[in-house]
């Protein structure tokens, strides 16, 4: 039977090498599989190019609608699921640029809208316009007129009365034809107090209504979504917020029986008539759904837009362009290959100077590369990220130098034992935990420094920042469950600790005789 202290060391050399495997397939497991998905790092626009638009406010406002404004944008890029893309300001216009997308103008366009969502009470439906060019069409200067009475969709025009279930009873009400002289109103006259001519969305028919002021905004939706419905159709659904549920149940109960037309931005969205299979008001509680024929795209744009709440001001794109890569990707490979020139000299210096202690610098820099290179390419595909940029770049180079400073500290905290007369054996577990306090104070302030400047910074310093945290967050992981492990069992090693040259006792200059007594 085995003494005590032979099972314990026993226990400890076979914890030490499953840490190690774990790290490394982890390592190569993530690297695999990220090959295999045909991941890469989502690079940014002074990488991989994209487009980048400059939006002026159509009047002038306030800093703080222009932060405003900012942080909505900003919702609306992370709501879309892009990743990469930029929201800040130069003066007083908003520069939003969004990286290696196709359909970058259609992402612009649509973080772009105004977004001004209002629930109006329709007065009556009017055909389609009947052209700038025929000799009846009215100037779009001119004021709107009332609906005849015979087309107004009030309650006794509409008769509508429940019948069974979901079903309902609805007079046909004759479209105001007089009307189809008037054009639609612009989405720059869609004021919330005035009366409006606005047209429905596309797929929907030709159908226009003439629309009373906005009782009621896009500020009372806390929250919407847009999912499928039981018979697989298209809806929004939204939650009121505490002030706008009330607000909601007032207009609802005063137009019970008639239509409320959803709309936003001179675009009517959806036109139900409220509660059409009830007899009779009830509260809804502080939830609704619009319908009404809605594409996948148009509920989720609609989503979207109430979800993240309406801009303070209408926005005037001035100028939209692509970027080219090529500068920025020069920049790279000069920046990269600088970086690579000097990490071969940090490599071949901790070789000749630790020696076999300097392959283990090289093998935990492999590793660490590998897991970066999964994470930085998995992050990709979320908006969690930055891009990869040039910025990006520079904080995992800056990291490079704050890792190989743990492996010295480590390295150098062996020396110190081994001069003060213990065997290499028992120095790595003394020279670590004395290495590990310093390796993790330092990684600590740097980690902390990142952490701030992250949340304090704006554009491409935030980049560098996320970057050289998530760095130096490896760093800790990797010193200790792969540097500790390795280094221990490569010095309970008889054959390595004392292998002439290239042993670790030649490197920590200590006699061979004491590697393993």
């Amino acid at each position: 039977m085995s003494p005590p202290s032979s099972r314990a060391q026993a226990r400890r050399q076979r914890a030490l090498v499953i840490s190690l495997a774990i790290v490394i397939v982890i390592a190569v497991g993530s690297l695999a599989g990220t090959l295999a998905a045909h991941w890469s790092p989502r690079l940014g626009l002074d990488l991989d190019g994209g487009l980048s638009v400059v939006y002026k406010p159509a009047r002038k406002v306030s800093k703080t609608d222009l932060n405003q404004t900012v942080t909505i944008l900003t919702d609306r890029v992370n709501g879309l699921g892009v990743s990469g893309a930029t929201v800040g300001t130069q003066g007083g216009d908003i520069i939003v640029q969004v990286p290696g997308v196709k359909n970058g103008e259609q992402i612009l366009k649509t973080i772009g809208q105004t977004a001004q969502l209002y629930f109006r009470p329709a007065l009556c439906r009017v055909p389609e316009f009947v052209g700038t060019h025929s000799k009846s069409a009215k100037p779009a200067s001119t004021p709107l007129p009332s609906c005849t009475a015979s087309s107004e969709l009030t309650e006794s025009n509409l008769g509508v009365s429940p019948e069974s279930g979901t079903t309902f009873h609805e007079n046909t009400v004759p479209d105001d034809t007089a009307l189809a002289d008037y054009p639609s109103t612009k989405p720059t006259k869609d004021l919330k107090t005035k009366t409006v001519l606005l047209p429905t969305i596309k797929g929907t028919g030709d159908v226009r209504y003439l629309l009373g002021p906005a009782p009621l905004t896009g500020h009372a939706v806390a929250r919407a979504t847009a999912e499928q419905n039981d018979v697989g159709a298209w809806v929004v659904d939204y939650t009121l917020t505490s002030k706008g549920s009330p607000a909601w149940d007032s207009l609802a109960q005063k137009y019970f029986h008639q239509i409320i037309a959803i709309e936003l931005d001179g675009v009517i969205y959806s036109a139900p008539i409220i509660q059409p299979s009830q007899s009779s008001f009830s509260s809804f509680d502080g939830k609704g759904e619009i319908s009404g024929h809605l594409t996948e795209t148009q509920a989720k744009t609609l989503a979207l837009a109430m979800q993240f709440g309406s801009l303070p001001v209408r926005l005037i794109a001035q100028t939209t362009k692509t970027v080219s890569p090529t500068l920025g990707h020069s920049a790279l490979i000069a920046g990269l290959g600088a970086g690579l020139a000097g990490l071969l000299l940090v490599l071949l210096y901790t070789i000749v100077y630790y020696r076999l202690l300097g392959i283990v610098v090289f093998s935990g820099l492999a590793v660490t590369a590998a897991l970066l290179w999964a994470i930085i390419s998995a992050l990709g595909h979320t908006s969690v990220a930055p891009s990869f940029d040039l910025a990006g770049v520079t904080g995992v180079i800056v990291s490079i130098g704050i890792t190989v400073d743990s492996y010295i500290v480590y390295f150098e905290r062996l020396k110190d034992e081994t001069r003060a007369g213990r065997t290499v054996r028992t120095s790595v577990d003394r020279g670590f935990r004395s290495a590990w306090r310093t390796v993790l104070a330092a990684d600590t302030v740097s980690l902390g420094a990142a952490v701030v400047l992250f949340f304090v910074a704006v554009g491409e310093v935030k980049g560098f920042a996320f970057f050289l945290g998530l760095s130096t967050l490896m760093d800790i992981f990797m010193t200790y469950f792969f540097t500790r492990p390795l280094v221990a069992l490569l010095g309970r090693n008889e054959r390595l600790t004392g292998a002439g040259r290239m042993g670790m006792s030649r490197g920590l200059a200590v006699s061979s005789d004491s590697g393993v007594a």
